[in-house]
């Protein structure tokens, strides 16, 4: 071939194929299904019809070429194919005259199945044996489907079946009973970043790390088509693929970005938060990519809180472990699904860009109270006064349930004290007319003057008032205090929560109480039996009981009994919320 400047030269091949796998051990991600292949191979326990199934783009038409060569190597049937003789090049190069390869979207009806089974008949012309490649079978007619089942039940000898297809719910139980299926598994983030990484070193193409990542996020799960948008990315960047011209090129949201929302969120500050959508906007970012990815962060955040075994590590890996830590399991389940119904609502907004702030402003409205530290009214966080200071300090301790008297907090000596004090309800705030309360200023600083020691402490009220986020808070809301001695302190974590008791969460803790009451404090962690006045306890027995004071009280309001009574209504408990104490 000639180019415009006269020199000779070859045409361009799409990196998907040029890279398509030629051999199993070419094969990425699919391990299970090149492994029972493979000894089924060499075994010699061949089956008549293979189905393969999987999402697009995950190597279910590769995989069934290579079993055709494994099938028909001159060099005798194996797992291993030469790939050198006349079968196998052949083969590669679409032209083995024994291989059929039929696309069912374009050959539905029943005629074409008659044609394909009447050819199966005939003993192959060069090849061992006679190979049928159906691809997307479940868009067969129910004709051709049963047109199939005799041949697929008694076939000849020579023949062999492989059906690919991306929905095999829609293939009938009779032909399923009679193949041989294996599923293929989308393709993680990691591992295509890391093959579109070699790729691109033998290509010669300079690329950043993160711009392959950005990449095979976008592939969701397909090395086809993760390879194809490298192809863009190659073109729209001149020959270099860089991470700023990827996200412009599939408008996606760089990670930096998303953790900078979440930065503002955690702190509860409205003015940064719509500075960064500001930002986005002014960047050109589409605000239902923005939200589609934050959607996809919290994941991230809601595994490294719950199953941090089943995170990769990545090039963010670092960056989400921390904002983990800035975050409790109920907020990030919060911003997800207001996350999901923003992103399903932008299409009814004034415009995106409101829509979208409305989302972020309802993730800081609605964000539960698990921090103690009250908002300011410019959205920020407000100074949280000591413990030992004014009823501004109250935030330290959980709201006592309503029209239920509370007992003042009392000293904690041992656990029996610790349980009599909890069952009491030592959450109310102390009176605005006591010396005490009014000795302190209203801004006093977090960390008292002199640390309180241990013999004093209220659970309860210690652990609202820590500076904790994340797995290190969920440990102090599952601890329970059972001994205390001077300066050190016994805490219990319960069978159920003992995963908890990780080194790196327990130092946390520890810091954040040594911050506020002395370097000398000394904390042992133990597990027992089942603890039942942990922090966590006390507050959902509080909650319990403000909805149950709520629900009486409307059942007992004399509007609501007449309405039940005349129209034979009925109070549905689950709508009734408790008013904010």
């Amino acid at each position: 071939m000639t180019d415009l400047f006269g020199e000779s030269a070859s045409p361009a091949m799409a990196l998907a194929r040029k890279w398509r796998p030629r051999a199993f051990a070419d094969l990425r991600g699919q391990e299970h299904v090149v492994q029972a292949l493979s000894n089924a191979l060499t075994q010699g326990r061949l089956h008549h019809a293979y189905l393969l199934t999987g999402t697009r783009g995950v190597g279910k038409t590769t995989l069934a070429r290579i079993l055709a060569k494994c099938l028909n190597c001159e060099s005798g049937v194996s797992a291993t194919p030469c790939g050198t003789c006349s079968a196998c090049t052949q083969i590669d190069a679409g032209r083995f005259v024994d291989l059929l390869e039929l696309d069912a979207a374009s050959n539905t009806g029943v005629d074409n199945m008659r044609e394909v089974l009447d050819n199966a008949q005939y003993a192959p012309t060069v090849g061992r044996y006679k190979v049928y490649i159906i691809d997307e079978v479940h868009m067969l007619s129910k004709p051709a489907f049963n047109s199939m089942l005799k041949t697929l039940e008694e076939p000849p000898a020579h023949v062999k079946f492989i059906l690919a297809t991306t929905d095999p719910q829609k293939i009938p139980v009779t032909v399923l009973s009679r193949c041989l299926q294996f599923n293929l598994k989308p393709m993680t983030p990691a591992l295509v970043a890391g093959h579109l990484g070699d790729v691109l070193a033998q290509e010669r193409v300079d690329a950043e790390p993160a711009a392959l990542n950005l990449l095979a996020r976008a592939a969701a799960g397909s090395m086809r088509d993760a390879l194809s948008l490298t192809d863009q990315a190659i073109a729209y960047g001149g020959g270099r693929i860089e991470a700023a011209a990827v996200e412009a090129m599939l408008g996606t949201v760089r990670r930096d970005y998303l953790f900078d929302l979440l930065d503002a969120l955690a702190a509860g500050d409205g003015d940064a938060l719509m500075t960064q959508a500001r930002l986005l906007a002014e960047r050109g970012i589409a605000f239902d990519a923005t939200l589609q990815d934050l959607g996809n962060l919290l994941t991230q955040l809601a595994l490294v809180l719950h199953a941090p075994g089943a995170v990769e590590d990545g090039a963010d890996a670092e960056r989400t472990r921390a904002a983990a830590e800035k975050l409790d399991a109920e907020t990030v389940q919060l911003y997800y699904q207001i996350a999901l119904n923003g992103r399903r609502d932008l299409p009814y907004a004034p415009d995106e860009f409101s829509g979208f702030c409305m989302t972020l402003l309802r993730m800081l409205a609605f964000a539960p109270a698990t921090d103690p530290t009250p908002r300011s009214p410019g959205g920020g966080r407000a100074p949280v006064a000591s413990a030992d200071s004014t009823p501004a300090a109250a935030p330290l301790a959980a709201p006592a349930p309503a029209r239920v008297p509370a007992a003042a907090p009392a000293p904690l000596q041992q656990p029996e004290a610790a349980r009599q004090v909890a069952s009491a309800e030592p959450l109310a705030a102390e009176d605005a007319d006591s010396p005490r309360a009014a000795a302190a200023p209203p801004d006093a600083p977090f960390v008292a003057a002199e640390p309180a020691p241990a013999a004093q402490w209220d659970w309860l009220a210690v652990v609202a008032g820590l500076r904790l986020g994340g797995m290190a808070k969920m440990l102090a809301d599952h601890c329970e205090l059972v001994a205390q001695t001077g300066d050190s302190v016994t805490l219990r974590v319960g069978e159920a929560h003992k995963h908890l008791l990780d080194r790196a969460y327990q130092d946390r803790l520890t810091g954040a109480l040594r911050e506020k009451y002395g370097p000398a404090l000394q904390i042992t962690f133990e597990v027992g039996s089942a603890a039942d006045q942990t922090p966590q306890q006390v507050r959902t027995r509080i909650k319990e009981a403000r909805q149950a004071e709520a629900i009486a009280a409307i059942e007992a309001d004399p509007f609501v009994r007449e309405l039940v009574e005349q129209f034979g209504g009925q109070v549905e408990a689950s709508t009734i919320q408790p008013l904010a104490p």
